[in-house]
């Protein structure tokens, strides 16, 4: 039976930053084998949420219970940079290696002691309850564990001895997300945990966390990863009763949320015509049971014996249809709010010829090997590989910005357009509506109005770029692109920093349109629903 003290629990929570609030009146449930995944757009406060379940951050109002031993992705590991692995993967196994040994203590107190003898039942009550302890963390396992986890998460062939300030950041990540499967907590906190993560060592953790006796609460865009791991959703933003909790995986929340939309939409029309029926009935009774209106002339004959049993009823009417009136705006249902909706279709614009980019023989020394590629005006191209790969190194050279060995042609007068991983605006100071004017002109800022592209809310067009998430800014940087549709678009991992539901709009307009859309991804969502040619980069 599970262990009813190992459930991650929050009741009302809230947590203010300046004059809004991130996490407004947040309960969660989490008990072992529930793996609950946080989905919503930038800022919604996912981040914020998991820092505040783990303890990071404290809130403002509102109790969190949780269990001594949980592991949060996110925290920095507390070790310096001339910590090995060694030293990172010891910290992680010191509690199932103490339980070793005390079981084995406790064994041998078991075997010397007198079953007649008074304590003995409470010592093999205590044998019991820490080699059940051990049992449950496949203690007596943990080290080939440990050798598992590094293998799986792409580590394995890096010493054990190897500084953690020689390893890249992205190492370090995975060794922090190998360290906390490896100590097996009784709830887990993950914040985008397949970030730089490849195919493979994706596919071993899904594994590793379905594997998890304990709570799981991951924050993540990643809709496959969702799909395979998640038993409940919980998706954050606006809805008509709050943060809604939906049972299942992706797919399961897709459909439902869908429908849950649509019964919001409806309720809230539904009670906008009865509001407006109220108010009409409510002006139409006060004016016929006003004092100083006489007799029609057809209601002269029984007007004086008629007069106060009408005016009576009308008057009931009147006051049911205000208490009515009174109750619904007491109780109204909030407006649904807009969703960011990605509107432009045209990802891309068109192009006279029939060829934009070829190249042959083109290499990057230790970056890209490609024999042969050509690029056409309606191309849908998506490259795949390892990282490492050169999938980067491959839309510089397609762009024009890295020079390569070997036949490069570009037709002239080419319009390109790229959107990197990494968006940096040169002036942070600027607002998202100034920034977006001044890349684009005015003109054609007028022309096409950031807000209808559905990629910024307006609330956040006031905000300076340099105040946004990496989302946010990476919503700006794709505006700005398709505001005015190049050739050929370049598009570096455009799904990383999205929301999910915003990824599947996004995906859906790349697969129609004029243009072509060449895309670098690891995104195994995306790429299982591709229906364009693939590039898959090897080796060099």
């Amino acid at each position: 039976m599970p262990d009813a003290s190992a459930a991650l629990l929050a009741r009302d929570i809230v947590r203010s930053f300046g004059d809004g609030r991130v996490v407004d009146g947040f309960s969660l449930t989490a008990p072992p084998g529930h793996r609950i995944g946080l989905i919503g757009e930038n800022g919604v406060g996912k981040s914020t949420l998991l820092r505040l379940l783990a303890g990071a951050d404290e809130p403002d109002a509102g109790s969190i219970t949780r269990p001594a031993d949980l592991g949060f992705l996110h925290q920095e590991m507390p070790f310096a940079t001339a910590a090995t692995i060694a030293d990172v993967l010891d910290e992680a196994l010191r509690e199932v290696r103490d339980d070793l040994a005390e079981v084995e203590r406790l064994s041998g107190e078991v075997a010397r002691a007198d079953e007649d003898s008074p304590g003995y039942a409470a010592l093999l009550d205590a044998y019991g309850r820490r080699l059940e302890r051990a049992q449950e963390q496949e203690a007596w396992d943990a080290d080939r564990r440990a050798t598992m986890v590094l293998e799986g998460l792409g580590l394995g062939g890096i010493r054990r001895d190897r500084t953690l300030g020689s390893l890249s950041g992205g190492q370090r990540g995975r060794l922090a997300l190998a360290s906390l499967l490896v100590r097996r907590p009784s709830a887990l906190l993950l914040d985008e945990p397949t970030n730089h993560l490849d195919d493979r060592a994706a596919e071993f953790l899904e594994e590793q966390v379905c594997g998890l006796p304990g709570a799981v609460v991951v924050a993540s865009h990643d809709r496959a990863f969702l799909d395979a791991v998640c038993t409940d959703l919980i998706d954050l933003d606006p809805a008509m009763d709050g943060p809604v909790r939906y049972g299942g995986n992706y797919t399961a929340y897709q459909s439902e949320k869908r429908a849950e939309r649509e019964r919001w939409e409806r309720r809230y029309a539904e009670e906008q015509e009865e509001l407006e029926a109220l108010h009409r009935s409510i002006g139409t009774t006060t004016h016929r049971v006003a004092p100083d209106r006489g007799p029609r002339d057809n209601e002269k004959m029984g007007y004086g014996v008629r007069a106060n049993r009408v005016q009576s009823q009308i008057s009931r009417r009147a006051r049911n249809a205000a208490r009515r009136l009174d109750e619904l705006e007491r109780h109204r249902i909030a407006e649904p709010p807009q969703p960011l909706r990605f509107r432009r279709t045209a990802l891309a614009g068109p192009s006279a010829d029939g060829l934009l980019v070829s190249l042959r023989d083109v290499r990057v020394r230790g970056r890209l090997a490609v024999d042969r590629l050509d690029v056409s005006a309606t191309e849908r191209l998506l490259v795949t590989g390892d990282n490492g790969a050169g999938k980067s190194t491959l839309l510089a050279v397609l762009a024009g910005s890295l020079v390569a060995d070997g036949d490069v042609r570009r037709k002239g007068g080419l319009s390109v357009g790229v959107l990197a991983q990494d968006t940096v605006f040169a002036r942070p100071d600027r607002t998202v509506r100034d920034t977006y004017a001044h890349a684009l002109g005015s003109e054609r800022a007028e022309a096409v109005p950031l807000g209808s592209l559905g990629l910024m809310s307006e609330a956040d067009l006031g905000k300076q770029v340099g105040r946004l998430s990496v989302g946010q800014r990476r919503r700006l940087a794709l505006a700005l692109l398709v505001a005015h549709p190049p050739e050929l678009l370049l598009l570096d991992e455009p799904t990383n920093h999205l929301s999910p539901r915003l990824c599947d709009e996004l995906e859906a307009a790349m697969g129609a349109g004029p243009g072509a859309i060449v895309l670098a991804g690891h995104d195994r969502w995306l790429r299982r629903r591709w229906q364009g040619r693939e590039l898959r980069l090897g080796p060099w």
